[in-house]
């Protein structure tokens, strides 16, 4: 059987090249980085060759890299952070919008029962925000603004630039969650205008349990781990070195073939969404149908359940989400469709394609091969599908 992998906003498979990177720090170079006889600094140039790499991926200067767990931490570093230092200074309202990943909102939500007073922007019929709603939302007290970059359900990107630029306006700090976009399309964080900024390793080819945070000169803030020096005081604890070495290799490896990754996924995502669009009556794309991530294609398929879609896709070898993997488990209709307005009916019938480095041409033409007939079987099952037919007399 056929083993196809379309689930890579969820994680990508680890490059070889960034393996190979990793295992000398996994084997024969096990010094601790705080270390200062020749074990404990050769592992120390590592990592500031490895936060490098990382800086130069999103166009930051080394200093403003800390390396963290993941993109959750990251993301709760940067908002907890800022809320902790300017409460007391400037004030309690965080602005953000419906359609975050659950870092984001989990963490804002944790601050509202806490003092806080947080603003949930909405987003169109497309996933976008609306400037102007964000605009509207500033006051005194705002401290900081968090608003992601690339939607991992949807791909949506959102207009950093104009969002940073009123940020900018009005003095308040600006955080995106550029952990689906970093390393895929261009996350340059001056040409987008923020001021903190999250990645992880693990959706760009590189390892799980290794994140970074941008933080930009002279942004105050407190920061969540204490107890020793390491990150220049700013996260305590022995790093994660082989994860760091990792991470950096694949910030390189993403920004040597960004641009030509790009180019090639989108064909492939477009291909498969072309073939579905020929091939399955009564489907539905989610998201913007241009302004999106290459990596991902969010698709509803009316009148049949998604997880059932998903279970016989698997059967057949084929790895699919119905939404964010973070969610899985869950019985909730997915929160951004939902904030998209979409119907509940039509949510439950979604499905999340993404794509990664080695995802080939060839693997499209499969899943356009066992997709139609999967999706025929269960509508045969359906009573919404029966309903339709006999409301058009068939």
């Amino acid at each position: 059987m056929k083993k196809i992998y379309l689930d890579n906003n969820a994680t990508t498979p680890l490059d070889p090249a960034v393996l190979e990177a990793m295992l000398p720090y996994l084997r024969e170079d096990f010094g601790n980085p705080s270390s200062i006889h020749q074990f404990g600094r050769k592992i120390k140039v590592a990592i500031e060759e490895a936060r490098e790499k990382v800086a130069n991926l999103i166009g930051a200067e080394p200093l403003e890299i800390i390396f963290t767990s993941c993109g959750s931490e990251s993301d709760n570093m940067a908002i907890k952070g800022v809320a902790s230092y300017l409460s007391k200074k400037k004030g309690n309202h965080i602005i953000t919008s419906q359609i975050e990943h659950p870092a984001v909102l989990e963490t804002c939500q944790f601050l509202e029962k806490n003092g806080y007073e947080v603003t949930y922007v909405s987003v169109d019929k497309y996933g976008t925000v609306d400037l102007q709603e964000i605009e509207d939302a500033v006051k005194e007290s705002t401290i900081l603004i968090t608003i992601m970059h690339g939607n991992n359900e949807i791909g949506t990107v959102q207009p950093l630039k104009d969002i940073g630029e009123i940020a900018k306006k009005h003095g308040i700090y600006f955080h995106t969650d550029a952990v689906q976009s970093a390393g895929k399309i261009p996350t340059k964080v001056d040409e987008l205008g923020v001021d903190l900024l999250s990645l992880a390793g693990h959706k760009l080819h590189g390892p799980k349990g290794v994140g970074a945070l941008y933080v930009k000169k002279r942004t105050r803030m407190h920061y969540l781990i204490n107890g020793g020096h390491q990150e220049r005081g700013r996260r305590a604890g022995t790093e994660n070195v082989a994860g760091i070495v990792g991470l950096g290799a694949a910030c390189e490896i993403a920004g040597k073939e960004m641009e030509s990754e790009a180019k090639r996924l989108t064909v492939i995502r477009d291909a498969l969404y072309k073939g579905i669009m020929e091939r399955i009556p009564d489907v539905q794309l989610n998201g913007h149908p241009t302004n999106r991530l290459p990596t991902t294609l969010n698709m509803s398929f009316k009148y049949v359940e998604g997880e059932s879609l998903l279970i016989n896709l698997d059967l057949k070898g084929v790895a699919i989400s119905t939404g964010s993997a973070c969610s899985s488990g869950s019985l909730e209709p997915s929160h951004v469709l939902l904030a998209l307005k979409i119907p509940h009916e039509i949510i439950h019938g979604s499905l999340r394609f993404s794509f990664g480095r080695f995802n080939k041409p060839e693997e499209v033409d499969y899943v356009l091969e066992v997709l139609p007939p999967i999706v025929e079987k269960m509508r045969d099952m359906s009573p919404l599908w029966d309903k339709k037919k006999v409301s058009l007399g068939e």
